[in-house]
């Protein structure tokens, strides 16, 4: 059964960043690449806003942030679930409290972008989430 958040019962959804630990596993264990507790210092630090959901036993199950300026531009970040709690709704709530977050604060006309795994691809999409445009290129660099 539900509670009142949509989440299933002992559930919690939370404005609330993880702590380094607790960040570095969600990625480790949900099979995003592993990060080091500097790289996860900073992406705490220096998020616009994070969510996480808590389990039945109080501990951190799952989490999602937004880097961006505060103004126009937000970039989805860090979805993240522990496998033994997918499919209970769990990364939905996240990303739709983050996507009000920005709804709630940014002027209309805000861009809002991702990269999205093939796990998640149906979530974002059924938000909204649109593939760019055939003529750009997504790129990146590592340092």
């Amino acid at each position: 059964m539900a509670g009142m958040s949509g989440l299933p019962d002992g559930y919690r959804l939370q404005d609330a960043a993880p702590t380094t630990a607790e960040y570095r596993a969600l990625r480790e264990r949900s099979g995003l690449s592993p990060k080091s507790e500097g790289q996860a210092r900073g992406a705490i630090a220096n998020s616009w806003t994070f969510r996480t959901v808590t389990g039945p036993d109080g501990g951190i199950v799952a989490m999602g942030r937004i880097v961006g300026d505060g103004g126009w531009y937000f970039l989805v970040a860090d979805m993240a679930t522990f496998p033994e709690h997918q499919g209970r709704g769990l990364g939905a709530a996240v990303l739709d409290a983050l996507l009000a977050a920005i709804r709630e604060h940014a002027e209309p006309g805000a861009y809002v972008t991702l990269t999205a795994d093939p796990p998640g691809r149906r979530l974002y999409e059924s938000r909204g989430f649109a593939d760019v445009a055939p003529e750009r290129t997504g790129m990146s660099l590592l340092t």
